[in-house]
């Protein structure tokens, strides 16, 4: 891996680090997200749930309704400052970690739009990342190794 991806909360009480380049990069715009997140849309790097190594701390677990409204999300925040440092969204072997959370953000670049249907009128999006209404075929987007990664999850099932 060229950088190291290493990231935690605000007081610093839980740290991680990502073990591997993430599966695939999201930009939600989802009413969930901008509601969770108090923000116009959040970053979520897609990673294999084994490949983030904890630090420190131990993040606390705590279930939303999901964006259906029939399922939840597991949200994992810090049990001191409470910011949300990765979700799950009812496949534990697939963590969704939050791109605010690294330590230097800068060099993440979404992959995809998702969920624009709902993405505040004032913001303007990068015409060459795809943007999806809602969501997409991973098996058009994903690179083949990514999605390889993703079937060996699957496999594990």
């Amino acid at each position: 891996m060229s950088v190291r991806l290493e990231g935690g909360c605000a007081c610093g009480a839980v740290r991680y680090r990502l073990s591997s380049q993430p599966l695939f990069i999201h930009c939600c715009h989802c009413l969930n997200c901008q509601r969770q997140t108090g923000s116009a849309f959040v970053i979520n790097l897609l990673i294999e749930a084994d490949r983030v190594e904890l630090l420190a701390g131990a993040p606390q677990a705590i279930d939303v309704p999901a964006g259906d409204g029939d399922s939840v999300q597991r949200i994992f925040r810090c049990p001191d400052c409470r910011v949300a440092v990765f979700s799950s969204y009812g496949w534990p072997e697939l963590s969704f970690v939050r791109g605010g959370t690294l330590d230097d953000p800068t060099g993440i670049k979404p992959d995809v739009h998702i969920y624009t249907r709902t993405k505040v009128g004032w913001l303007t999006l990068p015409e060459a990342t795809p943007v999806f209404e809602a969501y997409y075929e991973m098996d058009q987007l994903w690179p083949a190794e990514s999605l390889r990664r993703l079937a060996a999850i699957r496999q594990c099932e």
